[in-house]
């Protein structure tokens, strides 16, 4: 089911949509297009890029709501500090640069760990062997940066994330490095050797000889 036809249904309950686009940014995804109410997003994340500010923001093409999200905002204080706003300000100018660096190299590697036979799976909207395949390409802009890979054991995860240069075990995404967490040791529903890999800007070579590596090794 897509975004849009979601949208539809629920407002036709009487819902008000809200949307999370962090992973996405307005460049990879544009939930009001298709008729969301309101987004929010973690600006912590690929919007400011560097991975050293919290911050986020609400949107939406609704005056009302707006109104009502300053307000509360001014009432409780969640006001950002200049530093943290020019932080973010400095990533927004790299943004498209960045983005687009780090969605064609996630296609490149999803490619080329699904092909290689260390690897249990991999799942990616950018590959065809995606079963949304066609709904996401017609939905995004681009495919986003996260790549679901499974790997057979949580020693070999643990592996992947730890030995691999240039990758580094983090929870966070989006930033102008790679990162890697393996999701079971927070207790998500997932198999032991899950990894959320979330690709930065590094040269995509350069990344795929360091996993290519580190896979061949087990």
């Amino acid at each position: 089911m897509t975004l849009e036809s979601v949208i539809t249904r629920t407002k036709e309950s009487g819902a008000l949509v809200i949307v999370d686009n962090t992973t996405m940014t307005p460049l990879g995804q544009r939930p009001l297009d298709l008729g969301a109410d309101v987004i929010v997003s973690s600006d912590s994340k690929a919007i400011n890029g560097h991975s050293d500010t919290c911050f986020g923001h609400v949107a939406s093409r609704n005056s009302a709501l707006i109104a009502g999200v300053r307000e509360w905002r001014k009432l409780s204080g969640t006001i950002p500090g200049f530093f943290e706003a020019w932080l973010v300000h400095r990533g927004l100018e790299t943004l498209e640069l960045r983005f687009e660096r780090m969605c064609s190299s996630a296609m490149t590697l999803a490619s080329r760990l699904a092909s290689h036979p260390k690897v249990q799976s991999v799942k990616y909207p950018g590959l065809l062997t995606h079963p949304r395949h066609m709904l996401a390409k017609n939905q995004m802009r681009r495919l986003g940066s996260l790549i679901a890979v499974t790997l057979a054991t949580a020693t070999d995860a643990e592996a992947f994330i730890n030995c691999a240069e240039f990758v580094r075990p983090a929870t966070s995404l989006g930033g102008t490095h790679t990162s890697a967490e393996r999701r079971a040791r927070w207790g998500d529903q997932v198999p032991a050797g899950f990894v959320r890999l979330s690709v930065g800007c590094e040269p995509t070579e350069i990344l795929w000889h360091e996993m290519k590596r580190v896979l061949d090794a087990f």
